[in-house]
C-alpha cells in the first residue's frame, strides 16, 4: 500500500471515542509517523470549523468539514471551497422554524451558530459530543447570511410528517448518523466532495486515498476514496459498503487498519 498519500479521517467515532477529548495518544503519535512518511492526513467531519475542538495535539493537513460544504487549508482560515444552502431554502426554512417545535441549528460559513430552540434530543446529543457552547436566538438573526449546514431534531418520521424537505428545503438533503437529528447540505455536497477538493488542491489522485468512517454521513466518502473502512462500532449499512472493517475507535481500530494495509 506504498502508493497511498492521503487519509481522510471522521472524527467523532472514528478518530475520538464519543465523549472523548481528544484522540489516544497512540493514534496521535501514529498519524504524525505516517504524515513523516509523506502521506497526507485530512479531517473529514460534519463539525464546522468553530466546532472541531477535540483534535488535542493531532497536526494535519486540512479539513473537509460541514459534511463536505466547508474545507480549509491546515491553518483553519483559508477557505478552499464553499456550497451554501440555497437563500430561497433559507427563506423558506426560517419561516418554517417560527411555527415548528423543532429545534434547528443553523451554521454559517464564518461561525456564528445558533439554535432556535432546545429539547431532550438536543440535550442528548450535546452530552454526546461535548459540544461547545452554541447561542439560542430565532433563525430570522441569521437571515441573509451564507449558511454551510443545518441540523435539524427530532426523528425521521417526524422530518417526513414536518414536509421538511419536499416544501421547504428543496436545494438540500439530509444525512445522518444518529436517530435523534440529522445533518442538513445543500445538494452535491458531501466527504466526498470535499476529498476531491483536497487532492486537487496538494496534487494528488482518488487512487492514492483512504477514508475512515462509522456513520451514515461517511458512506459517500467510504465509496469514493480508493479505500474505505469501517470502524468496528460503525453501523451495518456502513460496515456493508466499506472495504474493510477495523476494529472499534477505542480498541486500536485507526491504528490496526494502518497496519493491516502496511502504512506503519
Amino acid at each position: 500500500m506504498n502508493d497511498i498519500k492521503a487519509l481522510f479521517f471522521d472524527i467523532d467515532g472514528t478518530l475520538v471515542p464519543f465523549g472523548a477529548q481528544e484522540p489516544s495518544a497512540e493514534v496521535i503519535e501514529v498519524l504524525a509517523s505516517v504524515r513523516r512518511k509523506g502521506i497526507k492526513v485530512f479531517i473529514a467531519t460534519g463539525r464546522h470549523i468553530s466546532w472541531i475542538d477535540n483534535l488535542g495535539a493531532l497536526e494535519t493537513d486540512g479539513f473537509v468539514t460541514a459534511n463536505g460544504s466547508l474545507c480549509l487549508e491546515a491553518d483553519k482560515k483559508t477557505v478552499i471551497y464553499k456550497h451554501c444552502i440555497p437563500s430561497d431554502d433559507m427563506d423558506r426554512m426560517i419561516d418554517f422554524a417560527a411555527v415548528s417545535d423543532m429545534p434547528i441549528v443553523a451554521i454559517p460559513d464564518d461561525g456564528g451558530i445558533i439554535i432556535n430552540k432546545e429539547d431532550e434530543n438536543v440535550a442528548r446529543i450535546k452530552e454526546m459530543l461535548n459540544m461547545p457552547y452554541v447561542r439560542t436566538a430565532p433563525l430570522d438573526t441569521i437571515r441573509g447570511k451564507e449558511i454551510v449546514q443545518l441540523m435539524a431534531f427530532g426523528s425521521e418520521q417526524a422530518r417526513v410528517h414536518s414536509g421538511l424537505f419536499d416544501k421547504v428545503l428543496l436545494g438540500c438533503e439530509a444525512t445522518s448518523w444518529n436517530p435523534y437529528f440529522c445533518d442538513i447540505i445543500p445538494k452535491g455536497s458531501d466527504k466526498s466532495v470535499g476529498i476531491d477538493c483536497m487532492l486537487e488542491r496538494h496534487g494528488l489522485l482518488l487512487c492514492q486515498t483512504m477514508a475512515f468512517g462509522d456513520g451514515g454521513n461517511d458512506m459517500g466518502m467510504l465509496r469514493h476514496a480508493n479505500i474505505g473502512i469501517a470502524m468496528g462500532n460503525a453501523e451495518e449499512q456502513v460496515k456493508s459498503i466499506a472495504d474493510y472493517v477495523t476494529t472499534a475507535v477505542d480498541d486500536h481500530g485507526v491504528v490496526n487498519a494502518l497496519r493491516h494495509f502496511g502504512l506503519l
